[in-house]
């Protein structure tokens, strides 16, 4: 670089730090821009000589990161140095977490030591190992919770600038993102960026679907704009008449949530109607909030009538991430469902900045903060050995995401639970004992099976005895991990005395037969009776599943069990090495994709649960038996094998599929008409050279739907199906599923 160009850079990295201490959410004192000023020179001085990707200097980054930790999320000084230093330890040799606490304190040491473990965490190939990972960074929450956000504002920057690295850098890191960084977001009450996160993930795993709906948004904005604005007019007068100090906004719903809608309802864009929300943000004394914000909700329902089934008291019954609103979905002008958001000023700085909001209005001797809380149930499901990594990371995700119902206790205290919860998960959160002793449950004051799914209002009670234990049906009975964990952990336990009875029961019976109980016998017959663990078997033999005529069985083939054991072990050798294909169905679909740079013909299968056709975007995922498996890029299980498994992760291509059939299926929906299903069958069959193999029709009140399986030779013949089938007079809607 040119000398002119490093006093360019050098003023530009000046003018980005005074930037990061002018937008700080927090009052920064004399001391608080000093610390900050220390921890921006240390972090200049170690990464003076590094580059990013794009070429700029890297210490952008750490002042980005700080930025976002400053104004977004509205950190403190002590958050800001150490986002400000979050690398420096794993970039240079000279600074290590000694040097950190020396040169500034213990705790901004702690949190920058979290980070660089984090940093330090291998992507490993094995995905348990991986998914274990995953469970040690989410135990540095406990540690300083300040870790986690600023590995969340870290990974928000990243996100933003990942433009100049590889496409399959991209796709492996924004599928990390919505996997694991999103959620943990979402449940952090960090709204904002867990929509910019979630946008983003989208962006780089379906770009072609982020960009369509990104400039269909672009041209409605103006047709928007207006129309908030008329829907404004109409309620500003009746709000300025009792005096509110309030503004209204217009808030556009993001790409990912609007992409998810489509998908759900199977509709298009035009047909997703709340693409914005209206939010109502009110000053108010912390007495008044709730009082204030019903008065706008009744002046808001003068003016237009309200969905009865879309309230939500978010005010009365706060969210666990602390979230706090009056959400009512509205008929608007010109016959459009208008979501309005009814929050206080202190209300909304929650909403956008979680965490450093709520604490800034937390009383004293308030009680325990549910992000506390939280965390204190989140450390014991980690510490939790009995889990399974990749099973608690799934659970975690799903319970970050859940939506919330409020049931009652027999006193009438309110508790916040997973949607789809049951009694049984009410029992668990109360308190594990009460849970593996549960006997029955009363939902409303009527005994109901431990299965039934709770809705918000229930009252619930528990009914329990000292004879009462877990058993393995309980695991289809529960939705929450705490109690899933707990089932299995208390399970194990009772597994692990059965097995302890049945070894000196297996003792006994061993010595009546001259066999002595011992490492190679117990191998011999773990191999005899098919079982994977010595548990296995002493767990067998204490219930009974193994007696004593099969313990003679096996002491008759003793004499043999090594041949055996040696068979059966090449045996599984040779499945594994060269799984048993069907020949006819690799034959035929040799020549229709191609894989990865090389553009390699190779064996593969579709995958069942997108079932893809020529023309979609897809994948291949190298699995362990069964050769490689083809999947949609929108497939429902794409993210999570992105993230956990990017190093099976092949590209494909389509190559020419002219002599090649598939079946897809169309949902077709609309008014009844005579004739229908005849035109509908016409255009398939004649119009189109399409066949069917599969059709469905239900007509109820003048409404017909149905489902038709077609057999299609690429993407582009079902389109123009679909295209000429919504022509047909009376045809609502047409789409594939």
């Amino acid at each position: 670089m040119t000398e002119i160009d490093l006093e360019k850079e050098n003023a530009a990295i000046t003018k980005a730090y005074k930037e990061l201490l002018r937008v700080s959410y927090q009052s920064l004192s004399d001391d608080d821009k000093k610390l900050i000023r220390k921890a921006f020179e240390v972090a200049v001085e170690a990464h003076k000589d590094q580059r990013r990707k794009s070429g700029e200097a890297y210490i952008f980054h750490p002042i980005a990161v700080a930025k976002i930790v400053a104004q977004e999320i509205g950190l403190d000084a002590t958050s800001i140095a150490a986002a400000l230093l979050h690398d420096v330890v794993e970039d240079n040799e000279d600074y290590t977490v000694e040097t950190i606490e020396e040169l500034f304190n213990p705790t901004i040491a702690k949190i920058v030591d979290g980070l660089t473990k984090i940093s330090n965490l291998q992507q490993d190939k094995d995905v348990s190992l991986q998914a274990e990972n995953f469970r040690k960074m989410l135990l540095t929450l406990n540690d300083d919770v300040r870790v986690i956000i600023i590995k969340i504002a870290d990974r928000l920057h990243n996100m933003l600038t990942m433009d100049s690295m590889r496409p399959d850098k991209q796709e492996k890191i924004a599928s990390e993102t919505l996997y694991i960084y999103a959620p943990l977001a979402h449940r952090i009450g960090l709204y904002n960026i867990k929509t910019q996160l979630e946008d983003l993930g989208l962006k780089y795993t379906e770009p072609e679907i982020y960009n369509s709906i990104l400039g269909q948004l672009e041209d409605s904005k103006e047709e928007q704009d207006l129309y908030i604005e008329t829907f404004n007019n109409i309620i500003k007068t009746s709000l300025d008449e009792e005096n509110l100090n309030y503004v209204i906004k217009g808030r556009p719903k993001s790409i990912f949530s609007i992409k998810r809608k489509m998908d759900k309802q199977g509709v298009s864009f035009d047909e997703v109607y709340d693409k914005f929300a209206v939010r109502i943000i009110y000053k108010s004394q912390p007495k008044d909030e709730k009082f204030l914000a019903w008065k706008i909700y009744s002046i808001v329902t003068d003016h237009f009538i309200p969905n009865p089934i879309r309230l939500r008291d978010w005010i009365s019954s706060p969210k666990s991430t602390g979230y706090e609103a009056l959400h009512i979905t509205v008929m608007g002008p010109k016959g459009r469902w208008v979501e309005v958001q009814i929050r206080s000023e202190r209300m909304n700085e929650i909403a956008e900045k979680g965490y450093a909001a709520h604490y800034k209005y937390k009383n004293a001797d308030d009680k325990e903060d549910n992000l506390d809380l939280w965390i204190n149930r989140l450390q014991e499901a980690l510490e939790n050995s009995s889990t399974n990594a990749v099973d608690f990371v799934e659970q975690f995700k799903l319970n970050l995401y859940s939506k919330e119902i409020f049931v009652f206790t027999p006193q009438g205290d309110l508790k916040s639970l997973p949607k789809g919860a049951t009694p049984l998960d009410f029992a668990f959160s109360i308190h594990t004992q009460i849970g593996m002793k549960t006997r029955g449950v009363k939902v409303n004051g009527k005994l109901v099976p431990l299965s039934t799914e709770l809705k918000s209002g229930d009252q619930v009670e528990v009914i329990t005895s000292d004879n009462a234990k877990p058993t393995s049906n309980w695991l289809n009975y529960v939705s929450t991990s705490r109690a899933k964990s707990k089932i299995k952990s208390l399970l194990k336990e009772e597994k692990k005395q059965i097995a302890e009875e049945g070894k000196e029961i297996l003792r006994r019976k061993l010595k009546q037969l001259k066999i002595t109980l011992n490492e190679k016998s117990v191998n011999e017959m773990v191999n005899h009776f098919k079982l994977k663990t010595s548990l296995d078997l002493f767990y067998r033999v204490g219930i009974s599943t193994i007696d004593s005529t099969m313990l003679k069985e096996y002491a008759a083939s003793r004499s043999n069990a090594l041949v055996s054991f040696l068979k059966n072990k090449i045996t599984r050798k040779n499945t594994v090495a060269n799984p048993d294909l069907d020949k006819d169905e690799v034959t035929d679909k040799y020549d229709l994709l191609v894989f990865g740079k090389e553009e390699e013909k190779l064996d593969y299968k579709i995958a069942n649960c997108c079932s893809p056709i020529p023309g979609d975007s897809v994948f291949g995922f190298i699995t362990i038996n069964d050769g490689v498996k083809v999947h949609k890029k929108s497939c429902p299980n794409a993210v999570s094998l992105q993230s956990n498994y990017a190093y099976r992760i092949i590209s494909a291509k389509w190559i020419d599929s002219s002599q090649q059939e598939f079946t897809a299926q169309i949902k077709i929906s609309g008014i009844d008409t005579v004739g229908l299903l005849n035109e509908i069958t016409k255009v398939i069959s004649s119009n189109m050279h399409v066949n069917m193999n599969g059709i469905s029709f239900q007509s109820e009140d003048g409404f017909v739907s149905g489902k038709i399986n077609v057999i299609v030779k690429n993407k582009n013949m079902l389109k123009k199906l679909i295209d000429n089938l919504k022509k047909i007079n009376g045809i609502h809607k047409v789409n594939r599923v």
